[in-house]
């Protein structure tokens, strides 16, 4: 009996190993064979691609036809990109867009021209590429103002000790006047170069190994007495907090920073949470936050209930001199110093923000691993997370498009079953034609009538057999009712709480 595999199903099998997207087109640019990965990048079946055109992957056909670019090098034999490859953008089912990188190579079979494309997702390399851009670009501003502020120190000593002295030699009131208007200017000038050399790592500090939540505490206990009547501040911790080495004073002056920037942002009154808890950054949790090492870290979040910030902004708010505030209002050094600070402490800092929604600036400190620090147990993490599911259905609603395909991957990777939707319409369509569903995955923060929250009360009305889990980016909670209601997953999240949350909910759901 003959037990060797066709050739068909050998190509299937080989085609489907490759991680790339890998497609097989005829000389009218039309696609004969295409793998999983390239129907999974894409978005998909293989109905919908086999015997389409090429043209249907790229944002403008007008512009480039496939059939034509193969004509002309079939015709003179010049190659644009086979055999070459080039950078282009793809274009998804759904209509969105996003960067690849295509090799094309060209063969005759049976006397006939096939070519072969195989498409390389760039979308996280373009991603980390943008944050080793800013991360440079952050060190190249601190290298720039801490030499500004260490020689414009210098001269403000020269300045300040000539004018004290010439101060004993003034005889009449409107002279001391002037002198003290110029001695105090000069202090307004030091403390400039305080906040610059803070932006480039060259503050002086004094660290020393504190609690993070007595610490916190004491600053949170001075905001609560100084931040307006209309600014609520609340606080949050999960007891269990490691102890790290950082510079007490500096710690409470960054959250005061913080805390500043949040009033701005709500001038109509608001909420102001600062959250303490411990991380683990492993490799699940770097593929969404660029520039940490691998560690124990202990994160300190401010969360303010403001205008938030758009992508624009938030990509430079931590930027010396940038700002948004008018003319005379604001120096652009405040959330620079702040993110000097946590650099020059070994940790990073990050920013989440919605408009209309508000911002959470978590700040990420190393927990110590002082072995004379009795701190809380660390606990033992798995290097991989076994399957926990059991084929059960998973509905994910996440409006960010790679957020939801990076989700839906996750969860898949558990042993789940999953369906998805871009927004709180979406899924309760996608739960009426499926009434199989077991859980429900979904971010707070999505455009339309309905959050997360709304959505969850709706399914928990009209479905009560559906375990339900929430995430959102922000710190604090956007719903106190909610909170009280809804499992919440702060993102980032790593794999094994995931796989926990959704474990203990399914379990719930069968009892």
């Amino acid at each position: 009996m003959n037990t060797e595999p066709s050739s068909t199903t050998l190509l299937d099998a080989l085609l489907d190993a490759v991680v790339d997207a890998i497609f097989v087109a005829d000389v009218q640019g039309l696609v004969i064979r295409t793998n999983k990965a390239a129907r999974d990048l894409f978005g998909y079946d293989t109905d919908d691609l086999v015997g389409a055109s090429l043209d249907l992957l790229i944002p403008d056909s007008g512009s480039i036809r496939h059939k034509d670019a193969i004509g002309r090098y079939l015709k003179t034999g010049q190659a644009r990109i086979i055999g070459i490859g080039r950078d282009v953008d793809g274009l998804r089912k759904d209509g969105s867009t996003f960067p690849l990188h295509l090799s094309v190579g060209h063969a005759r079979v049976d006397g006939n021209d096939l070519f072969v494309g195989v498409m390389h997702d760039l979308t996280r390399r373009k991603a980390a590429e943008r944050a080793l851009e800013q991360s440079q670009r952050m060190e190249a501003l601190g290298e720039l103002t801490g030499g500004v502020a260490h020689d414009f120190n210098n001269l403000l000593t020269v300045i300040t000790g000539n004018l004290e002295l010439l101060e004993r030699s003034l005889a009449t009131e409107p002279q001391r006047e002037l002198m003290h208007d110029a001695l105090e200017a000069a202090e307004l000038g030091a403390a400039l170069t305080t906040k610059l050399l803070a932006l480039a790592r060259r503050s002086v500090l004094s660290p020393c190994l504190l609690d993070p939540i007595s610490t916190v505490t004491s600053a949170v206990s001075l905001l609560q007495r100084t931040l307006g009547p209309h600014i609520r501040v609340a606080s949050g911790h999960d007891g269990t907090v490691w102890p790290i080495r950082a510079d007490p004073t500096q710690l409470q002056t960054a959250l005061i920073n913080l805390a500043v920037n949040a009033q701005d942002a709500m001038p109509e009154g608001g909420t102001l949470t600062v959250s303490i808890t411990n991380v683990v950054i492993d490799d699940s949790y770097l593929a969404q936050e660029i520039d940490v090492s691998q560690g124990e870290y202990v994160r300190i979040s401010v969360t303010d209930s403001g205008i938030g910030m758009a992508e624009d902004i938030r990509r430079r708010a931590f930027e010396p001199f940038f700002t948004t505030k008018s003319l005379g209002k604001g120096t652009g050094l405040g959330l620079s110093m702040v993110y000097g600070f946590v650099r020059q402490s070994g940790g990073h800092a990050t920013i989440y923000s919605e408009p209309g929604l508000g911002s959470t600036i978590s700040l990420y400190f190393p927990a110590t691993t002082d072995a004379a620090v009795a701190g809380a147990a660390r606990p033992e993490y798995a290097a991989e997370v076994a399957n926990t599911g059991a084929g059960q259905m998973i509905l994910v609603v996440e409006d960010d498009e790679a957020v939801r395909r990076l989700s839906v991957n996750r969860i898949e990777a558990l042993g789940y079953r999953t369906l998805s939707a871009g927004n709180a319409d979406e899924a309760l369509t996608v739960l009426a034609d499926n009434p199989d569903i077991h859980a429900m995955f979904a971010d707070i923060v999505m455009p339309g009538m309905m959050n997360g929250f709304s959505l969850a009360e709706r399914v928990r009305s009209e479905r009560p057999d559906i375990a339900i889990l929430l995430t959102s980016g922000f710190a604090a909670d956007l719903d106190t009712r909610g909170a009280e209601e809804f499992t919440l997953l702060q993102k980032p999240y790593r794999q094994a709480e995931l796989a926990t949350r959704l474990r203990i909910l399914l379990s719930r759901r069968r009892g």
